[in-house]
């Protein structure tokens, strides 16, 4: 009875410490200091679309062509954060990065597919547009989504960057245990934002191959940067977008020797050079 007893209070305590850690998000007011100490300005929004709370924050001049921001999963807006404190990119762009749905403060722990996330966010593009260039940059899991976004809304998105983008069909394993970690009692067992990561994950398996018919959509140029040495999104999904990509207007692939899945942090130089000729 003791060792029963001991089990579930050992349990009880999991699932308070699971569900408060690990949550990959920073307070605004700490985000702002933060900004603040580098010299730079940053506002954060929490609006709603569709009686959703959809959270994202903001650097640089409402004048200038803007770079949008879209993190992993798991993630949140500050997953980019030394990019939009970058003093070379602040003087070319107005930089956006946003919680996709279920993460940070866009209604953390209520992820979605991507063609619901796609219409949460959508409407905040328009409420964006300043009459200069959108450029979008995708990282893991925010790679398809601005393929998705971009089809969604003919016109507007100038230019893409994807970064070890999650694209291909046949190099997505089937993860049978995903639907079990997502049952009605261990996924409270499943710490912070690996919930919600672990939904949306479970969706992708079958977002990816509706994805398949919306690459003919994109017009515009797109940048492809992979790490040779990815074993969470293999490399293979590089060759795969180039390849669906028929329409771009240019498909430039940029492969990173010996770098792993992390490129966003790891390849800095790499990553803000290519952000710096996109307009």
């Amino acid at each position: 009875m003791k060792i029963s007893l001991g089990g579930f209070v050992i349990i009880a305590i999991w699932i308070v410490i699971a569900q408060s850690c690990m949550q990959f998000k920073i307070s605004d007011s700490d985000a702002v200091k933060q900004f603040d100490r580098a010299g730079v300005q940053l506002t954060a929004v929490t609006t709603k679309v569709d009686n959703r709370f959809m959270h994202y924050a903001k650097t640089g001049s409402d004048t200038l062509p803007t770079i949008i921001f879209f993190h992993g999963s798991p993630g949140s807006w500050n997953a980019f954060a030394d990019y939009m404190k970058d003093k070379d990119l602040l003087d070319k762009y107005r930089m956006i990065s946003i919680d996709r749905p279920g993460f940070g403060y866009s209604d953390f722990g209520k992820a979605e597919p991507m063609k619901e996330q796609s219409a949460l966010i959508s409407p905040l593009l328009a409420e964006w547009e300043n009459g200069k260039a959108v450029y979008m940059v995708g990282h893991s899991l925010g790679g398809p989504l601005i393929i998705q976004l971009y089809a969604d809304n003919p016109g507007m998105i100038d230019g893409l960057v994807l970064l070890a983008a999650s694209v291909d069909p046949a190099e997505e394993k089937k993860e049978v245990w995903r639907s079990m970690l997502d049952g009605p009692v261990l996924q409270y067992l499943v710490p912070g934002a690996f919930r919600p990561s672990n939904k949306e994950l479970r969706y992708f398996k079958k977002d990816v191959y509706v994805l398949q018919d919306k690459f003919v959509a994109v017009k515009c140029k797109v940048f492809i940067m992979h790490g040779t040495r990815d074993t969470f999104v293999p490399p293979g999904n590089a060759a795969h977008a180039e390849k669906k990509l028929v329409n771009a207007s240019a498909v430039e692939t940029i492969m990173l020797p010996e770098a792993n899945h992390f490129i966003p942090w790891n390849k800095y130089d790499d990553v803000k050079t290519v952000l710096m000729k996109l307009y």
